[in-house]
């Protein structure tokens, strides 16, 4: 928690040595309501709290998908898979799949949702719909959609960010978006790309969320085809939790979905969102 808070400080203080007003006024309107989650709650922070960046390392000994921390897989003694979309925003992931959500809303499958706040930017009306409806759980997918890194690693050619400081903000501006708009603060988070490195995971945890992946790939960033999406779902195994995208209505995932449902659904499966679950 110490920690933490000293995160939030050196924002303020950053500016003061240089930092440009723009970055400096956005953080200070996102610190109004979020400082560090714990227990539902963000308390304001502590103005006197020394600013000691050295506490977080800017060196990680770990990389990947899998690294300790992060959560794949949920505890379920039933036939349960856990349906997860991504909405990663930008030039290119801005998309909305309506297909894939109409079929989800119309056969009332839950799901949980990672949205990035860039896609809520260019999609706010939408947003509040899917928020609105009672089958999704909303996420947290990262503010610019960045591997999350201490030292600026890359993954799938996307640079992650660069330090202790900008992984907070990497996750924290979000969690001040979808807050805003919905009321509730997310308690789970996935970053761009799903590569962090350990550093960066216990930032996140310190923050009070969790960090989830996967088990199961449902359309690899949605390029597989309709039929590849369709197999990656009937290999799911009870407590899975699947990743495909809800913002490429070009791509497979919404016919792959449509037709791998009725087939699970036959075979016993049942479809939960991750709330309440524990995370393995």
């Amino acid at each position: 928690m110490l920690r933490v808070l000293s995160l939030i400080i050196v924002g303020v203080a950053i500016f003061f040595q240089g930092c440009s007003e723009v970055v400096f006024i956005e953080k200070v309107n996102s610190q109004k309501q979020l400082d560090v989650r714990k227990k539902g709650e963000f308390p304001e922070k502590d103005s006197n709290q020394l600013v000691d960046w050295t506490s977080y390392p800017s060196h990680s000994t770990s990389w990947g998908e899998n690294v300790t921390g992060v959560k794949t897989t949920f505890y379920t003694e039933n036939k349960e898979i856990a349906l997860t979309f991504d909405a990663c925003g930008g030039q290119y992931g801005s998309g909305y799949d309506e297909k894939l959500i109409d079929f989800l809303t119309k056969e009332q499958i839950p799901a949980t949702l990672f949205i990035n706040k860039r896609w809520i930017t260019e999609n706010e009306e939408l947003f509040v719909e899917l928020a609105e409806n009672r089958l999704f759980q909303i996420e947290n997918h990262g503010t610019e959609h960045l591997p999350l890194s201490v030292n600026g690693r890359t993954a799938w050619g996307i640079q992650g960010t660069n330090s202790p400081e900008e992984v907070f903000w990497e996750v924290v501006g979000n969690q001040e978006e979808v807050k805003r708009i919905t009321g509730r603060y997310p308690t789970m988070f996935r970053s761009g790309t799903a590569y962090y490195d350990d550093v960066a995971v216990e930032i996140v945890e310190d923050i009070g969320l969790q960090v989830v992946n996967y088990s199961l790939l449902g359309d690899a960033g949605a390029t597989f085809s309709s039929q590849k999406v369709k197999h990656a779902l009937l290999q799911a195994k009870p407590g899975d939790i699947a990743l495909l995208h809800m913002n490429q209505p070009q791509s497979g995932t919404a016919q792959g979905v449509i037709e791998a449902i009725p087939i699970l659904e036959e075979a016993g499966f049942s479809f939960v969102t991750l709330e309440g679950y524990e995370l393995r």
